[in-house]
């Protein structure tokens, strides 16, 4: 069966290696795929493989020979799950990868907000330090986390692992999720007001939906405490950004640490870009090798499952 990969440079821009791919049958493999080369590349081919790249109806049509869409990722939003399914075509992600990482880099935004070791290792560089009257100093107010209350909008894997390292800081632990069935020892279920009025950190973990759409809009910033932080590794839609940027700028919320945005890569325009303590990374809270190298690897045994007959991690 011919394999077409659409989008593999972000999955693997050199360090890992498509080779297990290959011996799986016939296979091209595409840094990247823009929507107008999208049919000409996937045709003929039983196998495809996306990440970002679109395959909406209009492509599905076109692909007579389509039999399985493995994506590259968790979030399956790219693939018109009606047109596949109306055609019998199997539809698979990568349910558990990142769940380390993307942790990890919730933190990583935190420790930013309250050391700011990242500027203040600046400073030293361009001299402050060596011209400072005193032994040491510091351009912001250095903030310790014991103590501190950390609030989880969602309660799945990677809002579970926070939730340890959180309390490996000597956190307070609360969380809103109305699907999870399990609440981890340390951890407070409460309703979503009470989070935004008691945390001293909201850090987001819950899908994009219709309803999650929006979810920290201006009423939900008003109710945080002007000394908290928002931190989004999960979905840009999730956070009014408009709102979110007035908060930060009139002070009304200390920072935010976002690893995703609305529009990727975002517009000139985006009002976050500016924002007063507000520090964005370019969505790679999944993206170190390690977390690679597990996408990667639960790719191909999506494939190798799909050819012997009993697919895995189905989303449909």
């Amino acid at each position: 069966m011919k394999i077409v990969v659409l989008d593999g440079y972000t999955l693997n821009p050199g360090d890992l290696s498509w080779d297990a791919l290959r011996t799986l049958g016939p296979c091209e493999i595409h840094d990247r795929t823009l929507p107008q080369e999208t049919i000409a590349r996937a045709a003929g081919a039983e196998i495809v493989l996306t990440n970002k790249t679109l395959l909406g109806c209009q492509e599905i049509d076109k692909l007579p020979q389509l039999r399985y869409v493995g994506v590259l990722a968790t979030g399956y939003n790219v693939v018109d799950l009606g047109a596949t399914e109306a055609r019998g075509i199997v539809v698979t992600n990568v349910p558990t990868y990142g769940t380390q990482s993307v942790a990890q880099m919730v933190f990583a935004h935190l420790l930013n907000l309250v050391q700011h070791v990242g500027e203040h290792a600046m400073g030293v560089h361009r001299g402050k330090w060596t011209r400072s009257e005193d032994f040491c100093y510091w351009k912001f107010p250095l903030v310790e986390l014991e103590g501190l209350t950390m609030g989880l909008v969602g309660l799945g894997r990677i809002g579970r692992e926070v939730a340890k390292l959180a309390r490996a800081f000597g956190m307070e632990v609360l969380a809103f999720d109305p699907q999870a069935a399990e609440t981890p020892d340390g951890v407070q279920r409460v309703e979503l007001d009470a989070l935004l009025a008691r945390s001293d950190v909201v850090s987001l973990h819950c899908p994009l939906t219709e309803e999650t759409r929006g979810l920290i809009n201006a009423e939900r910033l008003a109710r945080m405490k002007s000394t908290a932080m928002l931190i989004n590794t999960s979905r840009g839609p999730l956070v009014d950004e408009s709102a979110l940027a007035k908060a930060l700028n009139a002070g009304r919320l200390a920072g935010a640490g976002l690893d995703v945005l609305s529009a990727e890569p975002p517009v000139a325009s985006n009002p976050l870009l500016i924002a007063r303590n507000c520090y964005i990374t370019p969505h790679i809270a999944w993206a170190t090798r390690a977390a690679r190298a597990r996408l990667l690897k639960t790719a191909v045994e999506n494939v190798q499952a799909f050819l012997a007959g009993r697919p895995q991690n189905v989303v449909h």
